[in-house]
């Protein structure tokens, strides 16, 4: 008995470019084909390392049990259909380096790799985790003319799972039980919530004082600087891989799920024609809507200080940019 496979009765399977192969990029593939989720598209510019990594991965199937296909190329030919692109392509941090330092660089690189992307997969949706997040993300919106429910980035998940981890670290409760919600840029001026983090429900202003809230609070935000001058060679990898992992789960599987991602505002929060992190409902659509909090005048004060940050870096950006392409 023989068996072949006629391609015009196989099903159609989700497919994920990932832009970028570096660490980041890598661990999200891992992340979503050991799910189950997708099969994956890994792109690089660097010839052999997508391919390598795919067939790393591709060999360990058998032993995680999933049946995902995984693809290294550095030809935007092969990314074409995708229900989802997730740009990481950029440099990383280095010690002593903000996101903002990376700014010249990572807009020319995001800038094209979401017009080959978008040529390839029009329907798509946008994730984009490039540092400075924000920008590179308003950068990407730009360039491929999306509505704003179809583009987004990465960097809510992280800060509030980071903010979660130290709240956990702090009282020695399971991280599992604990809520946190990071609103703002994905910077030094991001918005820690307190107001809103709970363990099991009870607020954390009934578990701490307000000086070890503080504590915490400046800790995530300098969560990944701590990673970056930790490990001296580089930054955070494991844990953006993973919040980017719960993005495309919620989008592909449907779930509607309550996040803080970076999505383009028109009026929300009274800020209009920016990208900052605020909490949205991600299903098979994308953006499905943006959840106005009641925030404080001082919250939101901060976030108005977090965009009014973030406008200034994309006002460089498009300086940036309109000279390389002079």
């Amino acid at each position: 008995m023989s068996f072949s496979a006629d391609s015009s009765f196989l099903c159609h399977l989700p497919r994920v470019t990932i832009i970028g192969a570096g660490r980041v990029g890598s661990t999200l593939a891992q992340r979503i084909a050991e799910k189950n989720l997708a099969d994956v598209v890994l792109l690089d510019i660097i010839e052999g390392m997508p391919q390598g990594l795919a067939l790393d991965l591709m060999e360990a199937r058998g032993i995680e049990l999933h049946n995902r296909r995984i693809i290294g190329t550095k030809d935007y030919a092969d990314t074409s259909g995708s229900e989802i692109v997730v740009i990481t392509a950029g440099l990383p941090r280095k010690p002593g380096m903000s996101r903002d330092d990376l700014l010249k660089t990572n807009a020319k690189i995001v800038v094209e790799a979401a017009k080959n992307a978008i040529a390839y997969s029009p329907n798509a949706i946008f994730i984009i985790v490039t540092n400075p997040l924000d920008v590179m993300t308003y950068l990407a919106w730009q360039a491929t003319g999306l509505p704003r429910d179809r583009i987004m980035g990465m960097a809510g998940v992280l800060d509030s799972a980071r903010f979660e981890t130290f709240i956990a670290l702090e009282l020695g409760v399971l991280p599992a039980d604990v809520k946190a919600m990071v609103l703002g840029s994905h910077g030094d001026l991001m918005v820690p919530l307190p107001r809103y983090a709970n363990v099991n429900g009870i607020p954390i202003t009934e578990l701490l004082d307000a000086d070890t809230i503080e504590r915490l609070v400046e800790r995530t935000r300098n969560g990944g600087a701590e990673i970056v001058e930790l490990m001296q060679t580089g930054g955070a990898f494991f844990a953006p891989a993973s919040a980017t992992s719960v993005m495309v789960e919620s989008i592909l599987l449907n779930q509607s799920r309550l996040l803080p991602v970076a999505a383009y505002l028109q009026g929300e929060y009274g800020l209009n024609d920016i990208m900052i992190g605020v909490p949205c409902r991600l299903g098979c659509g994308g953006i499905e809507n943006v959840l106005e909090l009641n925030l404080t005048d001082e919250e939101l004060a901060a976030l108005h200080s977090s965009a009014q940050a973030v406008r200034q870096n994309i006002d460089r950006a498009q300086e940036i940019l309109a000279g390389v392409t002079t």
